[in-house]
């Protein structure tokens, strides 16, 4: 059985930093892509960034490029993502997914592992 479990969301000020944790356990974590999407009240869930397998190959969104950077560690079938400089618009609740396909989209709404989320709240 998957399970998929982010950790790391928090209340944070404007211009603050987090370090989101999701461990996926029930697959073969090397084989999986990982990606990182949000989702605000109101709007789609949109993808943040993604990273491959090889651990080497990343995409990240425009909003997101040159402040939230995505890493792995296959050793514990972990991803991270750290959140530096955070605004007030990167308030949503952010879930990872683990998919055997890259890149990565919404189409891993339909393909993917999902966990449940952790809330990011950033005050201004």
């Amino acid at each position: 059985q998957v399970q998929v479990v982010e950790s790391g969301g928090g209340l944070v000020q404007a211009g603050g930093s987090l370090r989101l944790s999701c461990t996926a356990t029930g697959l073969t974590f090397g084989n999986y892509a990982m990606g990182w999407f949000r989702q605000a009240p109101g709007k789609e869930r949109e993808v943040l960034s993604c990273i491959h397998w090889n651990s080497i190959t990343t995409y990240y969104t425009d909003s997101v490029k040159g402040r939230f950077t995505i890493s792995r560690d296959n050793a514990v079938n972990t991803v991270y993502l750290q959140m530096n400089g955070l605004k007030p618009e990167d308030t949503a609740m952010y879930y990872c997914a683990a998919d055997p396909s890259y890149p990565c989209g919404t189409w891993y709404l339909k393909t993917g592992h999902w966990g449940q989320g952790t809330q990011v709240t950033v005050s201004s």
